[in-house]
């Protein structure tokens, strides 16, 4: 069966990830579908940034085998990480910063093209930040700054956003707005979204699919099923007591 035939665009086949040779997350074995909105958990350490280092082919699996559908290039993956390349204070405006998330698809072109432009800025409408286009990044609040790497992700994104903690640092209610947004991205836009979060409250909440990831694949499948899921409910439990996303 060929990821064509599964309607998949990005599967894992008795995969495993690590580095020089040695294992940190072995036996996935999942598919991410268009549209989907999947969300992955686990404790520190567990293996979820290697993952998503491997879904970003920036690592080679060390066993089985990763699957992108073609329109996936490298570069065609809106990437958001959790220790972002661009300072609080960086220099630059806020329609710079959105717009440079096309330079991966430029090739040898020194400028940016009219459809490059006219698409940052829909991005930056559907985010809520068209009004701070003239306005300098450094100036702005934590979710603002939020919403433009966001809309940098798009840009780069070919229907695909991969984000490593991305509501990290922000307070409860800039928080909550961004996972409305992210939630509102993957409904009207028809965006898939790959998330990894802490916030197991926001997972149960807006993600449709959960894998749950243990330094191997404890659970994969709709979140409905995972909040009854023995791992699921044990997982939960800790959080709770920790006090960790809620």
């Amino acid at each position: 069966m060929t990821i064509k035939d599964t309607g998949a665009i990005i599967t894992c086949k008795n995969t495993a990830f690590g580095y020089d040779g040695q294992r940190v997350i072995a036996g996935l074995n999942f598919s991410v579908k268009a549209g989907d909105y999947l969300c992955i958990v686990g404790a520190n350490g567990s293996g979820k940034s290697t993952l998503i280092k491997g879904m970003l082919r920036l690592i080679n699996p060390l066993q089985g085998e990763i699957i992108f559908c073609n329109r996936f290039k490298k570069d065609s993956i809106g990437y958001l990480s959790q220790q972002t390349a661009v300072k609080k204070d960086f220099p630059a405006g806020v329609f710079e910063i959105v717009l440079s998330g096309a330079a991966g698809g430029m090739g040898l072109r020194p400028f940016y093209s009219a459809k490059e432009k006219r698409r940052a800025l829909e991005n930056m409408d559907h985010l809520g930040i068209a009004d701070l286009k003239e306005r300098s990044f450094s100036e702005l609040s934590g979710g603002q700054q939020r919403r433009v790497l966001i809309g940098r992700a798009l840009c780069a994104s070919h229907g695909l956003l991969v984000l490593d903690e991305p509501a990290a640092g922000l307070d409860p209610l800039a928080a909550a707005e961004l996972y409305t947004l992210l939630q509102k991205i993957n409904t009207t836009m028809d965006i898939t979204i790959i998330m990894v979060s802490h916030d197991i409250e926001a997972a149960e909440k807006y993600a449709a699919k959960i894998l749950h990831l243990q330094n191997k694949q404890c659970f994969f499948g709709e979140t409905k099923e995972y909040l009854i899921s023995a791992i699921g409910k044990q997982f939960l439990d800790i959080k709770k007591e920790d006090g960790d996303g809620f």
